[in-house]
């Protein structure tokens, strides 16, 4: 049995003594974050987890009260870890976890911490738990657009790699498309492009009827892996 407690202190002292104080006052700004920095950068924080726990023979349930412990304390650093701990050992996740995945992301506030955990956590985990498509369609609607965001976002990697439910991802897109909210329309257009990496065809045959719909962010971004001839065509439908 792992001494979870001691563990996450563990993580915690070693993630202070790489951070940066300077890094910890510039990221706390440019994130407008209410939390305290260690100032510790994503690989440093990448790499902390993976030296204290990469071959520790944890269970499913000291992973959770593991990424819990880490979460409980309002710094970036350790919620980053936490979810870190998560994506490193995303085949551990199981679908009963969703309720505590909902409530990290809706406790997050920052693209900083919810990208993480809605692409490489919550993305694998529905891909192979169908129920959990349920889930995400609640979320598609949910008021708050960090949560929105991730039902977009659990589809990205699937997709990147050509796998995954565009039409659910779409279905959402499409409802989403007139948002004003930046990180919506960033969103869209971030797995529209991903997505065109390997299947250009799918992404230009579902932006072009919705090209006068789309903001020209999404465009941007949906359009970098098109032919030249598929760009033109669309930026000239949007008239």
């Amino acid at each position: 049995m792992t001494n979870v407690p001691a563990l996450a202190e563990q993580i915690d002292a070693l993630l202070r003594q790489r951070g940066v104080p300077e890094r910890a006052a510039q990221e706390q700004r440019y994130l407008k974050s209410e939390l305290d920095h260690y100032g510790t950068s994503v690989p440093a924080v990448r790499a902390v987890v993976k030296e204290l726990t990469g071959k520790l023979p944890l269970h499913h349930d000291e992973l959770i009260a593991l990424a819990e412990l880490l979460w409980a304390e309002p710094v970036h650093e350790r919620r980053a870890a936490a979810a870190e701990l998560l994506e490193q050992r995303v085949d551990q996740v199981r679908a009963d976890d969703i309720d505590l995945l909902e409530q990290l992301l809706r406790e997050s506030r920052t693209w900083a911490l919810v990208d993480n955990l809605a692409a490489s956590v919550v993305g694998p985990l529905v891909e192979r738990e169908d129920s959990l498509g349920e889930v995400l369609d609640r979320w598609a609607a949910d008021p708050d657009f960090w949560i929105r965001r991730s039902a977009l976002l659990a589809h990205l990697i699937a997709l990147r790699q050509g796998r995954g439910d565009f039409e659910r991802f779409t279905r959402y897109a499409d409802a989403m498309l007139e948002e004003k909210e930046f990180f919506i329309r960033k969103a869209i257009g971030w797995i529209l492009r991903d997505t065109g990496r390997l299947r250009p065809e799918l992404v230009y045959e579902w932006l072009l009827p919705r090209a006068s719909r789309a903001a020209g962010l999404t465009v941007r971004e949906a359009v970098k892996y098109l032919t030249a001839e598929q760009r033109a065509t669309i930026l000239a439908a949007r008239g």
